[in-house]
Protein backbone atom coordinates (compact mmCIF):
# COMPACT_ATOMS: atom_id res chain seq x y z
CA UNK A 1 0.00 0.00 0.00
CA UNK A 2 2.95 2.09 0.73
CA UNK A 3 4.24 1.73 -2.21
CA UNK A 4 1.60 2.45 -4.60
CA UNK A 5 0.62 5.42 -2.31
CA UNK A 6 4.41 6.57 -3.31
CA UNK A 7 3.98 6.03 -6.83
CA UNK A 8 0.37 7.24 -7.26
CA UNK A 9 2.03 10.96 -5.68
CA UNK A 10 4.78 10.84 -8.38
CA UNK A 11 2.29 9.49 -11.24
CA UNK A 12 0.17 12.79 -10.28
CA UNK A 13 2.79 15.74 -9.92
CA UNK A 14 5.39 14.17 -12.74
CA UNK A 15 1.97 13.98 -14.56
CA UNK A 16 1.50 17.72 -13.95
CA UNK A 17 5.05 18.73 -14.20
CA UNK A 18 5.57 16.97 -18.34
CA UNK A 19 1.51 17.03 -19.35
CA UNK A 20 1.79 19.90 -21.88
CA UNK A 21 5.27 18.37 -23.02
CA UNK A 22 3.52 15.38 -22.94
CA UNK A 23 0.64 15.88 -25.07
CA UNK A 24 2.82 18.01 -27.67
CA UNK A 25 5.13 15.34 -28.42
CA UNK A 26 2.88 12.61 -28.32
CA UNK A 27 0.12 14.66 -30.56
CA UNK A 28 3.12 15.66 -33.42
CA UNK A 29 4.38 11.99 -33.24
CA UNK A 30 1.20 10.94 -34.30
CA UNK A 31 0.72 12.91 -37.12
CA UNK A 32 4.44 12.72 -38.06
CA UNK A 33 3.73 8.66 -38.03
CA UNK A 34 2.08 8.71 -41.53
CA UNK A 35 4.61 11.66 -42.80
CA UNK A 36 5.19 9.76 -46.24
CA UNK A 37 1.94 9.02 -47.43
CA UNK A 38 0.32 12.28 -46.72
CA UNK A 39 2.98 14.20 -48.09
CA UNK A 40 2.95 11.72 -51.22
CA UNK A 41 -0.89 12.92 -51.12
CA UNK A 42 -0.82 16.04 -50.81
CA UNK A 43 2.40 17.72 -52.68
CA UNK A 44 1.84 16.20 -56.32
CA UNK A 45 5.76 17.08 -57.19
CA UNK A 46 6.88 14.05 -55.17
CA UNK A 47 5.71 11.49 -57.62
CA UNK A 48 6.53 11.36 -61.77
CA UNK A 49 4.94 8.81 -64.56
CA UNK A 50 6.64 6.02 -64.42
CA UNK A 51 8.85 5.55 -67.82
CA UNK A 52 10.63 2.57 -69.48
CA UNK A 53 13.92 4.49 -69.57
CA UNK A 54 16.91 5.25 -67.65
CA UNK A 55 17.36 7.91 -65.21
CA UNK A 56 19.49 10.59 -66.09
CA UNK A 57 22.80 10.98 -64.07
CA UNK A 58 23.87 11.70 -60.76
CA UNK A 59 26.34 14.35 -62.08
CA UNK A 60 23.58 15.36 -63.92
CA UNK A 61 21.59 15.81 -60.48
CA UNK A 62 23.90 17.35 -58.56
CA UNK A 63 24.70 19.96 -61.14
CA UNK A 64 21.47 21.30 -62.07
CA UNK A 65 20.70 21.50 -58.35
CA UNK A 66 23.94 23.85 -57.96
CA UNK A 67 22.40 25.71 -60.68
CA UNK A 68 19.42 26.42 -58.62
CA UNK A 69 21.46 27.06 -55.65
CA UNK A 70 24.63 29.24 -56.75
CA UNK A 71 27.03 29.44 -54.18
CA UNK A 72 25.99 25.99 -51.97
CA UNK A 73 27.08 22.33 -52.16
CA UNK A 74 24.52 19.53 -52.43
CA UNK A 75 24.53 17.20 -49.37
CA UNK A 76 22.48 14.33 -50.10
CA UNK A 77 20.59 13.10 -53.39
CA UNK A 78 17.71 10.70 -53.01
CA UNK A 79 17.38 7.90 -55.06
CA UNK A 80 13.29 6.70 -55.33
CA UNK A 81 11.12 4.29 -57.55
CA UNK A 82 10.52 4.96 -61.24
CA UNK A 83 7.50 6.85 -60.01
CA UNK A 84 9.44 9.18 -57.43
CA UNK A 85 11.26 12.46 -57.81
CA UNK A 86 14.60 12.32 -57.33
CA UNK A 87 15.77 14.79 -54.34
CA UNK A 88 18.51 16.68 -54.02
CA UNK A 89 19.13 18.61 -50.05
CA UNK A 90 20.94 21.29 -49.02
CA UNK A 91 21.47 22.14 -45.25
CA UNK A 92 23.70 23.89 -43.15
CA UNK A 93 24.65 26.49 -40.39
CA UNK A 94 25.89 29.38 -42.37
CA UNK A 95 25.77 32.58 -42.18
CA UNK A 96 21.90 31.76 -40.97
CA UNK A 97 20.40 28.16 -41.03
CA UNK A 98 18.77 26.54 -43.87
CA UNK A 99 17.59 23.67 -45.31
CA UNK A 100 16.11 23.55 -48.82
CA UNK A 101 15.10 20.56 -51.08
CA UNK A 102 15.07 20.51 -54.99
CA UNK A 103 12.60 18.01 -56.46
CA UNK A 104 13.59 16.88 -59.91
CA UNK A 105 12.23 14.56 -62.67
CA UNK A 106 14.30 11.54 -62.45
CA UNK A 107 14.32 10.75 -66.46
CA UNK A 108 14.07 14.64 -67.99
CA UNK A 109 16.06 16.54 -64.80
CA UNK A 110 13.12 18.81 -64.84
CA UNK A 111 12.86 21.16 -61.71
CA UNK A 112 10.16 20.51 -59.91
CA UNK A 113 9.79 22.29 -57.01
CA UNK A 114 12.29 24.40 -55.00
CA UNK A 115 11.02 24.06 -51.33
CA UNK A 116 12.58 25.72 -48.26
CA UNK A 117 12.01 22.72 -45.80
CA UNK A 118 11.92 24.73 -42.65
CA UNK A 119 8.39 25.60 -43.87
CA UNK A 120 7.70 22.69 -45.07
CA UNK A 121 4.55 21.35 -42.57
CA UNK A 122 5.98 18.20 -41.63
CA UNK A 123 9.04 19.57 -40.81
CA UNK A 124 7.30 21.84 -38.41
CA UNK A 125 5.68 18.93 -37.05
CA UNK A 126 9.05 17.16 -36.23
CA UNK A 127 10.56 20.60 -34.74
CA UNK A 128 7.83 20.67 -32.22
CA UNK A 129 8.11 16.63 -32.14
CA UNK A 130 11.93 17.71 -31.14
CA UNK A 131 12.09 20.99 -29.90
CA UNK A 132 8.57 22.23 -28.61
CA UNK A 133 9.08 24.92 -31.59
CA UNK A 134 11.84 26.11 -28.96
CA UNK A 135 15.53 26.86 -29.83
CA UNK A 136 17.25 23.65 -29.74
CA UNK A 137 19.27 24.49 -26.81
CA UNK A 138 16.17 24.89 -24.76
CA UNK A 139 13.07 22.90 -26.58
CA UNK A 140 15.57 19.64 -26.69
CA UNK A 141 16.93 19.68 -23.00
CA UNK A 142 13.02 19.68 -21.96
CA UNK A 143 12.27 17.04 -23.87
CA UNK A 144 15.12 14.92 -23.47
CA UNK A 145 14.08 15.03 -19.63
CA UNK A 146 10.49 14.96 -20.03
CA UNK A 147 11.18 11.69 -22.01
CA UNK A 148 12.56 10.27 -18.70
CA UNK A 149 9.89 11.63 -17.07
CA UNK A 150 7.39 9.41 -18.98
CA UNK A 151 9.31 6.54 -18.62
CA UNK A 152 8.70 6.97 -14.68
CA UNK A 153 5.33 8.28 -15.04
CA UNK A 154 4.62 4.78 -17.45
CA UNK A 155 5.92 2.16 -14.24
CA UNK A 156 4.50 4.22 -11.75
CA UNK A 157 0.45 4.28 -13.95
CA UNK A 158 1.16 0.23 -14.31
CA UNK A 159 1.45 0.02 -10.62
CA UNK A 160 -1.46 1.88 -9.95
CA UNK A 161 -3.38 0.02 -12.64
CA UNK A 162 -2.26 -3.33 -11.29
CA UNK A 163 -5.71 -4.88 -9.69
CA UNK A 164 -5.97 -5.27 -5.70
CA UNK A 165 -7.34 -8.55 -6.53
CA UNK A 166 -8.75 -10.99 -8.88
CA UNK A 167 -12.44 -9.39 -8.61
CA UNK A 168 -11.23 -6.33 -9.93
CA UNK A 169 -8.84 -7.46 -12.69
CA UNK A 170 -11.27 -8.21 -15.42
CA UNK A 171 -13.06 -4.91 -15.26
CA UNK A 172 -9.65 -3.59 -15.31
CA UNK A 173 -9.30 -4.56 -18.88
CA UNK A 174 -12.93 -2.86 -19.65
CA UNK A 175 -13.88 0.60 -20.64
CA UNK A 176 -17.91 1.06 -19.21
CA UNK A 177 -19.27 3.03 -22.17
CA UNK A 178 -22.64 3.47 -20.30
CA UNK A 179 -20.44 4.82 -16.87
CA UNK A 180 -21.10 8.27 -15.69
CA UNK A 181 -18.98 10.88 -17.31
CA UNK A 182 -16.40 10.75 -14.26
CA UNK A 183 -16.39 6.98 -14.70
CA UNK A 184 -15.71 7.35 -18.49
CA UNK A 185 -12.85 9.49 -17.67
CA UNK A 186 -11.23 7.63 -15.54
CA UNK A 187 -11.43 4.58 -17.56
CA UNK A 188 -10.21 6.43 -20.71
CA UNK A 189 -6.88 7.17 -18.66
CA UNK A 190 -6.85 3.96 -16.68
CA UNK A 191 -7.98 1.11 -19.31
CA UNK A 192 -6.11 3.29 -22.53
CA UNK A 193 -3.36 3.72 -20.90
CA UNK A 194 -2.58 0.69 -19.62
CA UNK A 195 -2.78 -0.54 -22.93
CA UNK A 196 -0.61 2.24 -24.38
CA UNK A 197 2.24 2.16 -21.74
CA UNK A 198 3.29 -1.20 -23.28
CA UNK A 199 3.85 0.25 -27.14
CA UNK A 200 4.77 3.89 -26.01
CA UNK A 201 7.32 2.24 -23.94
CA UNK A 202 9.24 1.03 -26.70
CA UNK A 203 9.08 4.56 -28.33
CA UNK A 204 9.86 6.11 -24.55
CA UNK A 205 13.27 3.92 -24.20
CA UNK A 206 14.38 4.44 -28.06
CA UNK A 207 14.07 7.82 -27.39
CA UNK A 208 15.99 7.97 -24.41
CA UNK A 209 18.86 6.33 -26.34
CA UNK A 210 19.07 9.82 -28.61
CA UNK A 211 18.73 11.82 -25.25
CA UNK A 212 21.22 10.74 -23.32
CA UNK A 213 25.18 8.70 -24.23
CA UNK A 214 24.59 6.81 -21.00
CA UNK A 215 21.40 5.03 -22.52
CA UNK A 216 23.12 4.59 -25.44
CA UNK A 217 26.00 3.05 -23.95
CA UNK A 218 23.98 0.77 -21.78
CA UNK A 219 22.25 -0.27 -24.88
CA UNK A 220 24.81 -0.94 -26.62
CA UNK A 221 26.74 -2.79 -23.67
CA UNK A 222 23.47 -4.94 -22.86
CA UNK A 223 23.69 -6.18 -26.57
CA UNK A 224 27.59 -6.57 -26.88
CA UNK A 225 28.11 -9.10 -23.91
CA UNK A 226 29.47 -6.18 -21.74
CA UNK A 227 31.67 -4.00 -24.24
CA UNK A 228 32.07 -0.30 -24.71
CA UNK A 229 30.19 0.87 -28.01
CA UNK A 230 33.29 1.82 -30.36
CA UNK A 231 33.49 5.57 -32.01
CA UNK A 232 32.85 5.50 -35.77
CA UNK A 233 35.03 7.96 -37.81
CA UNK A 234 34.38 8.09 -41.20
CA UNK A 235 37.10 6.80 -43.74
CA UNK A 236 39.90 9.65 -44.87
CA UNK A 237 40.64 10.36 -48.70
CA UNK A 238 43.82 11.83 -49.45
CA UNK A 239 42.96 14.84 -51.50
CA UNK A 240 44.11 14.31 -54.48
CA UNK A 241 43.65 15.94 -58.48
CA UNK A 242 39.68 15.49 -59.17
CA UNK A 243 39.23 13.91 -62.11
CA UNK A 244 41.19 10.53 -61.44
CA UNK A 245 37.95 8.46 -62.31
CA UNK A 246 35.80 10.22 -64.91
CA UNK A 247 32.90 11.60 -62.94
CA UNK A 248 33.33 9.62 -60.31
CA UNK A 249 29.67 9.82 -58.54
CA UNK A 250 28.35 8.45 -61.82
CA UNK A 251 31.03 5.53 -61.21
CA UNK A 252 29.74 5.29 -57.63
CA UNK A 253 25.94 4.74 -58.19
CA UNK A 254 26.74 2.65 -61.10
CA UNK A 255 28.61 0.26 -58.82
CA UNK A 256 25.93 0.05 -55.91
CA UNK A 257 23.07 -0.07 -58.49
CA UNK A 258 25.23 -3.38 -59.94
CA UNK A 259 25.39 -4.75 -56.46
CA UNK A 260 21.65 -3.61 -55.24
CA UNK A 261 19.55 -3.99 -58.27
CA UNK A 262 16.65 -4.20 -56.42
CA UNK A 263 16.81 -2.02 -53.53
CA UNK A 264 13.76 0.09 -52.54
CA UNK A 265 16.00 3.25 -52.74
CA UNK A 266 19.52 4.90 -52.53
CA UNK A 267 20.77 7.84 -50.78
CA UNK A 268 24.25 9.34 -51.83
CA UNK A 269 25.85 11.56 -48.97
CA UNK A 270 28.11 13.58 -50.52
CA UNK A 271 31.55 15.12 -49.64
CA UNK A 272 31.45 18.42 -48.26
CA UNK A 273 35.28 18.89 -47.14
CA UNK A 274 38.29 18.13 -49.79
CA UNK A 275 38.77 14.76 -47.48
CA UNK A 276 35.47 13.20 -47.06
CA UNK A 277 34.13 10.29 -48.33
CA UNK A 278 31.44 9.59 -50.40
CA UNK A 279 28.42 7.43 -48.25
CA UNK A 280 25.58 5.83 -50.19
CA UNK A 281 22.73 4.20 -47.98
CA UNK A 282 21.13 1.18 -50.15
CA UNK A 283 17.75 0.19 -48.59
CA UNK A 284 16.42 -3.12 -49.14
CA UNK A 285 12.84 -2.18 -48.11
CA UNK A 286 10.37 0.96 -48.48
CA UNK A 287 9.91 2.66 -45.20
CA UNK A 288 12.43 0.81 -43.48
CA UNK A 289 16.03 1.81 -42.56
CA UNK A 290 17.81 0.07 -40.03
CA UNK A 291 18.93 -2.87 -42.54
CA UNK A 292 20.80 -0.67 -44.72
CA UNK A 293 23.79 -1.11 -46.32
CA UNK A 294 26.29 1.39 -46.12
CA UNK A 295 29.24 1.77 -48.86
CA UNK A 296 31.87 4.41 -48.85
CA UNK A 297 34.12 5.23 -51.62
CA UNK A 298 37.04 7.95 -52.43
CA UNK A 299 35.36 10.71 -53.91
CA UNK A 300 37.89 11.15 -56.23
CA UNK A 301 38.92 7.75 -57.56
CA UNK A 302 35.75 6.30 -56.52
CA UNK A 303 37.37 3.18 -55.03
CA UNK A 304 34.87 1.74 -52.09
CA UNK A 305 36.84 2.08 -48.52
CA UNK A 306 36.34 -1.01 -46.33
CA UNK A 307 35.10 -0.19 -42.91
CA UNK A 308 34.99 -2.20 -39.17
CA UNK A 309 31.20 -1.43 -38.19
CA UNK A 310 28.38 1.05 -39.63
CA UNK A 311 29.29 -0.61 -42.95
CA UNK A 312 27.01 -3.26 -44.59
CA UNK A 313 24.27 -5.07 -42.20
CA UNK A 314 25.11 -8.52 -42.99
CA UNK A 315 28.37 -8.04 -41.24
CA UNK A 316 27.20 -6.15 -38.17
CA UNK A 317 27.03 -7.25 -34.66
CA UNK A 318 24.24 -7.89 -32.41
CA UNK A 319 24.92 -4.64 -30.69
CA UNK A 320 25.24 -2.48 -33.78
CA UNK A 321 21.83 -3.73 -35.29
CA UNK A 322 20.21 -3.04 -32.06
CA UNK A 323 21.15 0.35 -32.30
CA UNK A 324 20.32 0.19 -36.24
CA UNK A 325 16.91 -0.88 -35.09
CA UNK A 326 16.25 2.12 -32.70
CA UNK A 327 14.26 4.67 -35.23
CA UNK A 328 12.81 1.68 -36.65
CA UNK A 329 11.24 0.77 -33.85
CA UNK A 330 10.68 4.27 -32.53
CA UNK A 331 8.16 4.41 -34.95
CA UNK A 332 6.71 0.90 -35.16
CA UNK A 333 8.32 0.46 -38.76
CA UNK A 334 10.30 -2.72 -37.43
CA UNK A 335 7.01 -4.26 -37.63
CA UNK A 336 6.08 -2.90 -40.61
CA UNK A 337 2.32 -1.17 -41.63
CA UNK A 338 0.87 -2.96 -38.30
CA UNK A 339 3.49 -1.89 -35.99
CA UNK A 340 3.32 2.06 -37.45
CA UNK A 341 -0.65 1.76 -37.14
CA UNK A 342 0.15 0.39 -33.55
CA UNK A 343 2.48 3.42 -32.63
CA UNK A 344 0.06 5.78 -34.09
CA UNK A 345 -2.92 5.16 -31.86
CA UNK A 346 -0.25 4.49 -29.13
CA UNK A 347 0.70 8.13 -29.30
CA UNK A 348 -2.73 9.07 -29.51
CA UNK A 349 -3.99 7.85 -26.49
CA UNK A 350 -0.25 9.34 -25.02
CA UNK A 351 -1.91 12.79 -25.84
CA UNK A 352 -5.50 12.03 -23.96
CA UNK A 353 -3.18 10.89 -20.84
CA UNK A 354 -2.89 14.95 -19.58
CA UNK A 355 -6.30 15.87 -20.17
CA UNK A 356 -8.24 12.68 -18.78
CA UNK A 357 -5.45 12.62 -16.31
CA UNK A 358 -5.85 16.29 -15.39
CA UNK A 359 -10.23 15.88 -15.02
CA UNK A 360 -9.33 13.09 -12.41
CA UNK A 361 -7.16 15.18 -10.63
CA UNK A 362 -9.41 18.32 -10.69
CA UNK A 363 -12.67 16.43 -9.33
CA UNK A 364 -10.28 14.51 -6.78
CA UNK A 365 -8.93 18.31 -5.55
CA UNK A 366 -12.64 19.20 -5.75
CA UNK A 367 -14.02 16.64 -3.84
CA UNK A 368 -11.40 17.38 -1.38
CA UNK A 369 -12.73 21.04 -0.87
CA UNK A 370 -16.02 20.48 -0.52
CA UNK A 371 -15.07 17.90 2.66
CA UNK A 372 -13.13 20.46 4.10
CA UNK A 373 -15.87 23.37 3.64
CA UNK A 374 -18.48 20.73 5.12
CA UNK A 375 -15.75 20.28 8.23
CA UNK A 376 -14.93 23.97 8.76
CA UNK A 377 -19.17 24.50 8.38
CA UNK A 378 -19.79 21.41 11.11
CA UNK A 379 -17.08 23.30 13.21
CA UNK A 380 -18.81 26.24 13.74
CA UNK A 381 -22.38 25.12 13.53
Amino acid sequence: MNFKKTSGWLHLWLGIASGLVVLIVSLTGAIYEFQPELTKLTQPYLSVQALDKPFRSITDFKQIAEKVMPGKKPNRIAIKGKSDAVVVQFFGKKPTPYYYAIFMNPYSGQVLKVKNMKQDFFSLVLDGHMHLWLPDSVGGYIVQYATLIVLLILITGIVLWWPRNAARLKSSFKIKLKASPKRLNYDLHNVLGFYASWVVLFAVLTGLVWSFDWVADTEYWMFSGGKSKPAFEQPQTAITTIGEAEKPLDKIFTCVVNAYPVAASYLLVLPIKDSAVVVVKAYPEKGKFYNSDNLYFNQYTAAQLPVTINGKYAAAAVAEKATRMNYDIHIGAIAGLPGRLLMFFAALICASLPVTGFYIWWGKWKKGKKKEKVAVRNKFD
